[in-house]
């Protein structure tokens, strides 16, 4: 699976992951098994594959996932995050 490959080769961004995989690696950092991706758990997230600027550029994927406004991301915005990883973190998500 590309994610366990993917989480061990953080410097490597070039690794492709299905959005299915990119959900599944995200819910490795859904801390509070709440189901949503909070603003901390993004940063983490990011952090992880070593992408500067974390905090800030989880914040951006908030604010630009998160349709409904409440400050998370859900199941029905995890599309939205992943063409963010894609477009804005470097992140290879294919179909």
């Amino acid at each position: 699976m590309a994610i366990k490959y993917y989480a061990t080769t953080a410097k490597n961004r070039s690794v492709d992951m299905t959005v299915e995989e990119f959900k599944e690696w995200l819910r490795l950092f859904d801390v509070d098994n709440d189901g949503r991706i909070s603003r901390e758990e993004l940063r983490r997230a990011i952090s992880s594959i070593n992408v500067r600027f974390s905090g800030w550029k989880s914040g951006r994927g908030i604010r630009y996932a998160d349709g409904d406004g409440d400050g998370y991301i859900d199941a029905d915005e995890v599309d939205k995050l992943a063409e963010f990883a894609r477009t804005s973190l470097g992140i290879r998500i294919v179909s």
